[in-house]
């Protein structure tokens, strides 16, 4: 009797849930389209004797585990590395990236670099230019630990930068110089006491060569400048000699990386030609580079020892940049993954990157303090300009000359930021393709060039089963929303079973619900497909997880890319 009483209630819930709906929508058609059950819905059903262990199918009331899925870039990225590698997502990646963008990363083992070395650039590589500096300053990742002689005691009315405290230098060093750490240990690591607990990091021994600065050149001594210019004027060639300091410090550790490291035929033999590719990318050509700009400001510095301005030879020297530089940075992302893999699983690497790093040329710096230069270069480069512009009289042409290379460098920052953003989307495009299962959906090519990720996670949806002992209920489901397609499919281990998919924004609208009057959760709201891939419209009661996971599926749901 109890049971057949229990029957009687949940058929009479399920009635008038029906009849609410119906007033609600005053359209028959949409509430048996909830009601009926779709091919897919059939699939499901049939297939609920392999759904995961605690999925929730007949009711909100049920506890499920929504703990936050790991972000595209961990979770997709372990899966796919593990089940396609490295090499193969980036030769994928490149080919979109390179559909849709004058300037890819560069494939020069295949012979794909759209820009050929001339025989000029080639000869520089082997013969390259004997800088008069490069020898006196350090290497660029010390040399950044002597920008911060702005906050430091200077000599009174002297410009030398010599006196920097130790205690100063140890308390930067961190923030400064963390690449003066092993590779092999993870900062966690070096910061933790022997109780577990965070502490300071132990002290290092900070090496700081005193850079020559423009005033202690022998041939400003000579010319009598210094008894003639200003505090101000001295101040200002100070900043521009910076430039050619600077430079000529970061060209020396780029010899290091590439002479010492890319060079090295050990460490080649421990990778493939595309990991090797990989983790140097275009390095040599960066180095090339800044080769000639270095060459172009010592021959400006030759031709007169108080320099008019630099900004000229910074401009002249961008679009090369832009070249170089955007495709190099774009490829950061791999270099640090690929280095992280080999450290992990590859011990000849591991074992000859050490042997390698513990060379006098290097200073103790790691494989990936060098690598990480180019990005930090042109950055500062930028930087040096604004300094010497605020230095600059107003109301001169120089001022000119300084702001159209500071827009051009900042450009080039811009184009870097966004070369990575682009691949990251279609990485993401890339992995999520390989856990898709359209099973018998018609599939959908995922990675296509200007498609990208808006917005996906899991949902709850309304179903309303037709046979007696039924009642209304709810199944997990997962949304992928794409800037022009929508995904909805069934989570299964790691694997997404599509069961419909349409078009987005043109078939897909958004509608809020009176959950209340209705006798929905109070988190439901409506999503209406005008059109999709079971060949008739779709009406879906959504039940999000969380107010403001609501409020942003609406949201997103809602927007016209």
């Amino acid at each position: 009797m109890m049971a057949q009483f229990e029957h009687k209630e949940e058929n009479s819930k399920r009635s008038s849930l029906i009849d609410n709906l119906c007033s609600y929508f005053g359209n028959s058609h949409l509430v048996n389209n909830l009601i009926s059950q779709t091919p897919t819905m059939e699939t499901r059903k049939s297939s609920s004797d392999t759904k995961d262990p605690g999925e929730s199918t007949d009711s909100m009331s049920r506890p499920e585990d929504h703990s936050p899925s790991m972000d595209m870039s961990s979770a997709l990225r372990s899966v796919a590395l593990h089940k396609w590698g490295l090499n193969k997502i980036r030769s994928s990646v490149l080919t979109v990236f390179s559909e849709n963008s004058s300037v890819s990363p560069l494939d020069e083992e295949n012979g794909s670099h759209k820009k050929k070395a001339d025989p000029a650039e080639e000869e520089t590589l082997s013969a390259p230019f004997q800088s008069k500096y490069i020898d006196i300053f350090p290497l660029y990742q010390d040399y950044s630990l002597q920008a911060v002689r702005e906050d430091l005691h200077r000599l009174k009315g002297s410009f030398v930068s010599e006196l920097v405290t130790p205690q100063y230098l140890l308390a930067v060093q961190s923030r400064l110089s963390p690449s003066s750490r092993s590779a092999s240990s993870s900062p966690q690591q070096s910061l933790r006491s022997p109780d577990g607990t965070l502490s300071s990091p132990p002290p290092q021994p900070i090496r700081v060569t005193p850079c020559t600065l423009w005033q202690d050149l022998e041939e400003v001594k000579v010319s009598g400048l210094l008894n003639s210019l200003t505090r101000k004027e001295i101040k200002l060639q100070e900043s521009m000699f910076e430039l050619i300091g600077s430079e000529a410090s970061y060209l020396r550790s780029l010899r290091v990386a590439v002479n010492h490291f890319y060079a090295s035929k050990a460490l080649k033999q421990t990778l493939s030609p595309m990991e090797h590719h990989i983790l140097f990318s275009n390095i040599r050509h960066v180095m090339a580079a800044s080769e000639r700009f270095l060459m172009d400001l010592e021959v400006r510095l030759g031709e007169s020892v108080f320099m008019s301005q630099v900004g000229d030879i910074v401009l002249q020297h961008c679009p090369e940049f832009h070249s170089l530089y955007v495709p190099y940075v774009t490829n950061m992302m791999y270099q640090e993954a690929l280095i992280k893999q080999q450290l992990q699983q590859n011990r000849e690497f591991l074992h000859t990157l050490k042997k390698l790093e513990s060379d006098s040329l290097c200073q103790r710096q790691t494989l990936k303090s060098f690598l990480v230069l180019p990005f930090q270069r042109i950055t500062r480069v930028k930087l040096l300009l604004e300094s010497i512009l605020k230095q600059t009289e107003p109301d001169t042409e120089v001022i000119s000359n300084l702001e159209k290379p500071i827009k051009a460098l900042h450009e080039i920052v811009t184009d870097c930021d966004k070369g990575v953003q682009k691949m990251k989307q279609i990485e993401e495009l890339v992995c999520l393709e390989m856990l898709l299962d359209f099973n018998k959906i018609k599939s959908v090519p995922l990675v296509i060039s200007q498609r990208f990720l808006v917005h996906q996670g899991p949902l709850k949806r309304l179903t309303l089963e037709s046979t007696n002992t039924s009642r209304p209920s709810f199944i997990s489901i997962y949304l992928h929303l794409f800037n022009d397609l929508l995904i909805i499919s069934s989570k299964r281990n790691q694997r997404y079973i599509v069961e419909d998919h349409t078009k987005f924004p043109a078939c897909v609208t958004t509608e809020h619900l009176k959950a209340e009057v209705l006798g929905l959760p109070p988190l439901s709201f409506l999503v209406h497909l005008t059109r999709s891939q079971t060949g008739h419209p779709t009406v879906m009661i959504l039940v999000a997880l969380t107010r403001s996971d609501k409020e942003a599926w609406i949201k997103a749901l809602s927007s016209k890319p």
